[in-house]
């Protein structure tokens, strides 16, 4: 006796391809392809470096989004911790300080002058500026953290706040302007390369540099040594089974004996660290401390990649992988749009219909899964 296999209907292949980890990378893969043939740029040596060098800081922040937007929640102060940790580093850390500049600023005399930092010189001074950075961030998100678990303040208007208090803040200490003189150690942290590829004749005696792109750099380093870290938090441990648990229904987690308030602040904390790791490497990059750093569309471009990756607004759904495909996924998207030669409202807008289309997947997902539960 033989048994047929029932072949799945066109709806349910659909559904699975919805419900598949991967969809996004297939999403990106497939949005290449129909572009590459209109803008044979994108996919030049020069470009997908670009491509690389603008997706391992977002997804660091990303992935810290990705902590709060499991728990049903939203931090909107990542850009603000992202300015004023990029702020406080530069102002320690600086070769040199410049009066002109910065003579106005309540920093100038106290922390820096024109010798530079308050750490410029001092053995391990770097290392103890990236700490102040963190422990800034730190006491960032547990300030969220407690208001949010504690108080039962709304997530979005606390860190709606802290956004706009924490950004003012950032600008106050150095009046808006940027420190610059950062040392090479530093900023090898945000252009530094392990691997860097060569396109062209091997015989010529003398390569300049802006053709030889970057593969592995050290902020691809960085990050996904923080997504791979992050991935088993999240997957591997009880602190992500409880992260889920509340996600999923906050009052069950209660009465499961699950630490609700200590997981929420716990949760802030590591998406505010995840903000000033970020800020070391946008900072870096751009070989100053600048106080509008993390300013504008920023979050709009966080939240989108998290979202568009799969992670769902309602909570209890998450996963490292997925806001790794939707990082690559929004980075390529802009990259195109630039390409366009669009204005930047036009852009805007763009990014807009694209997150909410990703709302509406997001609840497309949910529906079917509901209904393959049942």
């Amino acid at each position: 006796m033989t048994t047929e296999t029932a072949r799945p209907s066109p709806l349910q292949r659909v559904s699975r391809i919805l419900l598949s980890d991967y969809f996004v990378l297939y999403l990106s893969l497939a949005y290449v392809a129909a572009l590459a043939p209109f803008y044979p740029v994108l996919l030049t040596p020069a470009n997908i470096s670009n491509v690389l060098s603008n997706m391992w800081p977002l997804l660091i922040v990303a992935t810290g989004q990705t902590f709060v937007l499991a728990i049903a929640g939203i931090d909107l102060s990542q850009g603000a911790v992202i300015a004023v940790t990029s702020v406080i580093c530069a102002m320690l850390i600086a070769v040199t300080g410049n009066e002109a500049v910065l003579g106005n600023a309540p920093i100038w005399g106290a922390v820096i002058d024109s010798d530079g930092g308050l750490l410029s010189g001092v053995t391990g001074g770097l290392a103890i500026a990236i700490l102040a950075m963190v422990v800034a961030a730190a006491l960032i998100g547990m300030l969220n953290g407690v208001a949010v678990a504690v108080f039962g303040m709304p997530a979005f208007m606390v860190t709606l706040v802290t956004m706009l208090v924490v950004s003012a803040f950032a600008i106050y200490l150095s009046m808006s302007e940027n420190i610059s003189g950062l040392p090479e150690a530093f900023i090898d942290l945000g252009k530094g390369d392990l691997v860097s590829v060569y396109f062209g004749a091997q015989e010529e005696s003398k390569i300049p540099r802006k053709v030889i792109y970057s593969f592995v750099t050290y902020p691809m380093v960085i990050a996904i040594a923080v997504a791979v870290f992050a991935h088993y938090l999240l997957n591997r441990t009880v602190f992500g089974r409880y992260v889920f648990a509340i996600g999923s229904n906050i009052r069950n987690a209660q009465i499961s004996g699950v630490p609700v308030r200590r997981i929420v602040v716990a949760i802030f904390v590591i998406s505010a660290v995840c903000a000033a790791i970020a800020s070391i490497l946008y900072s870096a990059r751009l070989e100053a401390g600048r106080p509008t750093l993390g300013a504008g569309t920023f979050l709009l471009d966080v939240i989108g990649a998290t979202v568009i990756g799969g992670t769902s607004l309602f909570g209890g759904k998450a996963k490292i992988i997925w806001t790794f495909f939707g990082v690559l996924f929004f980075v390529l998207l802009s990259n195109t749009l630039n390409l366009m030669n669009l204005s930047a409202f036009q852009v805007d807008m763009v990014k807009g219909a694209v997150i909410l289309a990703a709302a509406l997947l997001d609840v497309l997902r949910t529906r079917i899964t509901r209904e393959t539960a049942r």
